[in-house]
C-alpha cells in the first residue's frame, strides 16, 4: 500500500527537480538526482527479494533454525542455507 504513495511522490519529486532544472539551470541537478536514485530503488527494491518455494531443496542445503512468517501470504517459511555458495532459500511450511 505504501509502495504506490511513495512511488508517485518520487515521481511528482523527480519531475518538479527536472522542471527547475530547465527553468533555472542546473544548481538543481543534486535534487534531481536524489529523486531518480529513490525513485529507481522504488521500482527496483522488489526484485532482490526470492518468493517462497513449496519443496524442500535437496543436498547440500541444510535447514537453518531460522523461521518466520512470511508476511504476505501469513506461511511460516524455513530458511535452507547451501554452506558451498552462502545462498539461502525461502521454503514455506507445509503445516
Amino acid at each position: 500500500m505504501m509502495r504506490p504513495v511513495l512511488i508517485g511522490l518520487a515521481s511528482v519529486g523527480l519531475a518538479g527537480a527536472l522542471g527547475l532544472d530547465a527553468l533555472v539551470g542546473v544548481q538543481f541537478l543534486p535534487p534531481t538526482i536524489v529523486a531518480a536514485v529513490v525513485l529507481l530503488a522504488l521500482l527496483f527494491e522488489n526484485r532482490r527479494y526470492q518468493q517462497l518455494a513449496e519443496t524442500r531443496p535437496g543436498a547440500p542445503w541444510q535447514a537453518t533454525d531460522e523461521r518466520f512468517v512470511d508476511p504476505d501470504s501469513g506461511r511460516m517459511v524455513t530458511v535452507y542455507f547451501n554452506p558451498a555458495t552462502g545462498e539461502r532459500r525461502y521454503v514455506a511450511d507445509r503445516s
